[in-house]
């Protein structure tokens, strides 16, 4: 099952991006985050997207290679921003209609969690909020930090995730929020 990879992929590198977007560490952390960004956040989860398409998961494939290639061209626009930046002249506004459009795509996600579990509603609710926050934080600070810790504690419950449905494979071990749900 590659889901518990794919949630590590995307919960690791999210809570790496928002310890500077919190103000936790300062952006010369950045480098790092641009490295997993790329290769564990973006590759990684690409190739789980790709398993689980291969294994018939509708959902976890269309969500996975989303957020995959979300990494993989965040890695690209940061990388390109900060190396060549006459080539993004009033990028401003393109940014947070991006962050805009990711909230939009992620509620659709999320409402396809309602009849899942509590951990992917978890996540996804908090990735709407968190990508809402960044939309506004291109324009405000303060929105950007308080994006930081919805994203934070959404990386966080994604490897929560993770290990909670390992532990449900690997040992039988039920942990909270794994129970299947009907909401819709």
């Amino acid at each position: 099952d590659p889901g518990p990879f794919g949630l590590l992929c995307f919960g690791m590198t999210t809570c790496m991006l928002m310890f500077v977007t919190t103000g936790w560490t300062d952006k010369h952390f950045i480098p790092t985050v641009f490295c997993y960004a790329m290769f564990y956040g973006g590759f990684g989860q690409f190739v789980a997207g790709a398993l689980e398409l291969i294994k018939g998961n509708t959902f976890g494939g269309t969500a996975f290679a989303s957020y995959g290639a979300f990494w993989m061209g965040w890695f690209l626009l940061e990388y390109l921003s900060i190396t060549n930046k006459a080539m993004f002249p009033g990028v401003q506004s393109g940014k947070s209609l991006w962050c805009g459009l990711w909230a939009v795509l992620t509620f659709g996600f999320f409402i396809v969690t309602c009849r899942k579990n509590g951990c992917l509603m978890t996540i996804f609710s908090t990735l709407v909020i968190t990508f809402s926050l960044l939309s506004g934080g291109v324009w405000d600070p303060r929105c950007e930090q308080a994006a930081g810790y919805w994203g934070f504690f959404c990386g966080s419950s994604a490897i929560y995730a993770a290990f909670a449905f390992l532990y449900k494979a690997e040992l039988g071990i039920l942990l909270p929020g794994v129970r299947p749900v009907h909401f819709i």
